[in-house]
C-alpha cells in the first residue's frame, strides 16, 4: 500500500496544480482585439477571484432577447489597487456600461476593459489587448 501511495501522490499533486494554470490565459487566446464591444446591462453576479475576476450582466439585444454576458478582467488584488472595492463599487442589480473585446468563439463572453458606473465614474477592469498591462485609472 505504501508503494501505491508513493506512485499515486505525485500524480495527484500534479493534477491538482494544473487546474489553476489551465484557467489562466493570455488575452489573444480567448479574445479578439479587432472585435471591440460596448454593452450596457444589469449586474447579475460577480466572481471576485483569481486568476480573473468575472462580472455577469444581463444585456437586452437588438431583438429584445436578454442575454447574460460573462466579462473577464484583472484579478482582485489589481482591481483593489485601481479603485475597485468588493461589493461596493458595483453590486448585483446595478446598471453598468462596459467596453471590451469579444470572445473569439462569438459566445456572450468578453474581455472587460473599462466600466462606466452609474455615477459616471470610469474605471479599468482589465488591461488593453495584447499587453497584459494597463493604466490604473481611466481618464
Amino acid at each position: 500500500m505504501l508503494r501505491s501511495f508513493r506512485v499515486l501522490a505525485p500524480v495527484l499533486l500534479l493534477m491538482g496544480a494544473s487546474v489553476p494554470l489551465a484557467a489562466h490565459h493570455s488575452f489573444g487566446v480567448a479574445f479578439d482585439a479587432n472585435k471591440p464591444i460596448t454593452l450596457k446591462g444589469v449586474v447579475t453576479r460577480i466572481q471576485w477571484q483569481n486568476p480573473h475576476t468575472h462580472v455577469f450582466i444581463d444585456v437586452t439585444d437588438e431583438t429584445g432577447k436578454v442575454v447574460n454576458w460573462r466579462l473577464e478582467g484583472y484579478p482582485p488584488n489589481v482591481l483593489e489597487r485601481t479603485g475597485w472595492k468588493k461589493d461596493v463599487t458595483i453590486k448585483v442589480g446595478d446598471t453598468i456600461t462596459v467596453f471590451g473585446y469579444r470572445a473569439r468563439d462569438g459566445s456572450p463572453f468578453a474581455h472587460f476593459r473599462e466600466a462606466v458606473l452609474s455615477d459616471g465614474r470610469k474605471l479599468f477592469f482589465g488591461p488593453p489587448p495584447g499587453t497584459g498591462e494597463g493604466a490604473a485609472v481611466a481618464k
